[in-house]
């Protein structure tokens, strides 16, 4: 029985075990939309296609599954390109659809005519334009296989309309065959015994752990592999919940905004055993500076990684679950060597100790006027530390990164390698699809929250409980925090001086609004946010001027930390 290109791309969703996908409707996308009442796909109809983006990544990072989004030609393919290169950035396993005008037209300038696929080529893991129906199937499964196999990333798929309604028999392929392409899984055997080597020498090791942790789901084998040989583990803003943060061989997040103690922790150790982090340049500061005295062991399942950014001694190819337990198991086998190596690595875990009493991750409380750290504290607090954080991006996401301390796995949503202001809105309203018996937060500044804020709509359509908790300090502030303390505070363009009401903004839509403007104020308020079934936003009146401390200045090294401003 043959079938449309439109049902063929909705009998392949479903077969790729597809349950939910985001989007938003248009002239070239409408024969798919006809079809998708006739399947067992739930869409959830955004009010921008950059959020249909950020929901469909919000819910692939709560879950490891493969987001998907649709977006009609023209405008609507290309305001999901802000969605797709913060997946690229953050390797977030994602389809996109866009809808495309007829193959006969493509080139004449057609009405909503864009080349989506030219403008995606350097933020998408790989894309397609088809041409004919009968590739369709095949190209489907590729994508799915490419976006969720080796290193995670978005695929674009351009759907011209006279490809949407060919026919042709539909025959779903079972296996990929991609010449060039075959992700690496095992580490090198012979490298694995030099890392073991390296480990087995080493009197100041640390831990190094990005977000590949997290896509690969290797918080476990994490925690088996630092316990076992008792090293300390700091972490990217991408790791932050890949290691739970009250674990005592914890020490935080790193580099610009790090804490005191991890800086000076990697600055210090003779051996740095990177984990799925890509040494980003907010992560290392100053290259020349980073890890001095260490040896760098780099653990990477994309061979591009490796010695992108910094020098590294040994790379290890292969995915981190892999290649972490063939390290212990090598370990164990010199059980003797691996029992000695907590006592000769003590005095190492002392000097952490010291440096973390001597300036531990604090700030100044105030009775008078709200604390943006204190909102955040309070909200880990009332919610049993059980929540799903999405953050946009500022200072707001730097203290959440700060204070938070996440223990679990995915629970920490946010934009890192891009930094894109407004994906925090529209990823928790993803992230509650996903988890709908989870408690889910968007912890936002007001300048983020205004990129995205119509997404409020969708949360009351859809009867999301996601609770926005907006910091509101009138400014955009890690701009301005920059330009007090680096321009002698000419505050050019960053204060928002326009009070926006965000109680009643919220009660436009339908959801409901609290506002605490004192420090006695934000418990009751987070806690009848709580208490209140659906979406509620609430908006906190923080101290205008506080800044995210410890700050590592732009070309300084990680150990040259401004502790307070």
């Amino acid at each position: 029985m043959k079938k449309t290109g439109s049902q063929i791309l909705l009998e392949s969703l479903v077969l790729e075990g597809v349950d939910t996908v985001f989007g938003y409707p248009g002239g070239t996308v409408i024969n798919i939309y006809n079809d998708l009442l006739d399947y067992p796909i739930k869409h959830i109809l955004t009010r921008h296609e950059q959020a249909a983006v950020h929901a469909a990544d919000g819910y692939a990072r709560a879950t490891g599954k493969v987001g998907v989004a649709i977006a009609t030609s023209g405008p609507g393919a290309t305001n999901t390109v802000t969605g797709i290169a913060t997946a690229y950035m953050d390797s977030t396993p994602m389809v996109v659809i866009t809808g495309q005008v007829p193959t006969p037209l493509i080139g004449n300038d057609a009405f909503q005519e864009a080349d989506i696929v030219g403008m995606t080529r350097s933020i998408t893991k790989h894309n397609y334009l088809v041409k004919d129906v009968k590739d369709l199937a095949r190209i489907i499964k590729q994508a799915f296989y490419i976006a969720r196999t080796g290193r995670p990333g978005p695929v674009l798929i351009d759907l011209p309309k006279d490809v949407q309604i060919a026919a042709t028999r539909f025959s779903y392929p079972e296996t990929v065959e991609l010449r060039g392409y075959k992700p690496t899984y095992s580490g090198n055997v012979r490298q694995v015994e030099k890392a073991a080597k390296m480990i087995l020498a080493s009197r100041r090791p640390v831990l190094f752990v990005g977000g590949g942790a997290t896509a690969s789901d290797a918080g476990e084998d994490l925690m088996s592999f630092a316990e076992l040989i008792q090293a300390p583990v700091v972490t990217t803003l991408m790791g932050m919940a890949a290691f739970p943060t009250g674990h005592p061989l914890a020490l935080g997040m790193l580099g610009m905004h790090g804490t005191y103690y991890a800086n000076m922790a990697v600055t210090n150790a003779d051996l740095l055993v990177a984990i799925g982090a890509r040494f980003d340049d907010r992560v290392t500061g100053r290259v020349a500076a980073f890890a001095p005295k260490a040896k760098i062991i780099h653990i990477d399942i994309d061979p591009t990684s490796i010695k992108k950014n910094v020098r590294v001694d040994l790379p290890i190819v292969g995915e981190l679950r892999d290649v972490i337990t063939n390290i212990m198991d090598r370990l164990r086998s010199d059980a003797a060597q691996v029992q000695a190596l907590p006592e000769l690595t003590a005095s190492w875990r002392s000097q952490i100790d010291a440096w973390r009493s001597q300036y531990p991750m604090t700030y100044k409380a105030s009775d008078t006027v709200i604390k943006p750290q204190f909102v955040i504290q309070k909200i880990r607090e009332l919610t049993a530390r059980d929540a799903v954080i999405a953050t946009e991006v500022g200072q707001h996401q730097m203290w959440t990164a700060q204070f938070f301390n996440f223990c679990h796995p995915r629970s920490f949503i946010t934009s890192g390698g891009l930094g894109t202001m407004g994906f925090g809105l529209p990823a928790a309203l993803g992230a509650q699809v996903a988890c709908p018996d989870r408690q889910v937060i968007d912890i936002s500044g007001d300048g983020s929250f205004q990129m995205n804020s119509q997404e409020l709509a969708t949360l009351v359509q859809y009867k999301l409980p996601v609770k926005i908790a907006i910091l509101n300090n009138n400014f955009l502030g890690m701009v301005r925090q920059w330009q007090q303390l680096f321009f002698d505070r000419r505050y050019s363009q960053t204060p928002m001086e326009l009070p926006i009401d965000f109680v009643k903004l919220a009660e436009a839509y339908g959801a409901t609004g609290l506002r605490a403007t004192r420090p006695a104020e934000v418990e009751g308020v987070i806690r009848k946010a709580l208490e209140i079934p659906g979406p509620v936003l609430m908006e906190f009146q923080v101290d205008r001027e506080e800044n995210v401390m410890p700050m590592v200045p732009a070309g300084a090294a990680i150990d040259e930390m401004v502790l307070a401003s």
